[in-house]
């Protein structure tokens, strides 16, 4: 079902009927999609197949980007034992907040839940939602505002409820 062609059938499928939820499993593979009404189609990898991405409007496109932060020294992944990390799905660069002049989505010491918007990656030119996928407390944002990110390069630290 990974195929890219069959991909495209069961986006086109899902906005020709205007369903906003399509679950297949077959034998070997597993295909989630959801999309909202009037918005982009987000396709939720069922074991690493596709990353998530959801398009969101407002984040400024002329935002400076800054090189990968250097891998944190031993004696910190120590004390980091026990987090959850909220990962990057994609390629590209990591925003805050919607605008310059908007509110971060979340900050040090907020409750997270699995569906909260934690950042905006942008790839492409198009802004992605990242959601937490988590449940907990955010302790530590390992990215700066308009850094470029890697797929899978931890974005957050969350201590589990």
């Amino acid at each position: 079902m990974t195929d890219l062609k069959k991909l495209k059938q069961l986006v086109k499928l899902m906005v020709d009927n205007d369903l906003t939820e399509l679950d297949i499993e077959g034998e070997n593979d597993k295909v989630k999609l959801k999309r909202k009404i009037g918005e982009d189609v987000q396709i939720i990898p069922a074991q690493g197949i596709m990353p998530q991405a959801h398009a969101a409007p407002m984040v400024p496109a002329h935002a400076p980007v800054q090189p990968p932060a250097p891998v944190a020294p031993e004696a910190e992944a120590s004390a980091d034992e026990g987090l959850l990390e909220i990962t990057s799905p994609m390629v590209g660069s990591f925003y805050t907040a919607s605008s310059p002049d908007a509110k971060d989505f979340i900050s040090i010491g907020d409750a997270v839940t699995e569906s909260s918007v934690v950042c905006i990656v942008e790839a492409m030119k198009v802004f992605n939602e990242i959601k937490a996928e988590v449940k907990g407390t955010v302790v530590k944002r390992l990215v700066e505002n308009g850094q470029a990110v890697e797929f899978g390069q931890p974005l957050f630290l969350v201590k589990p409820d």
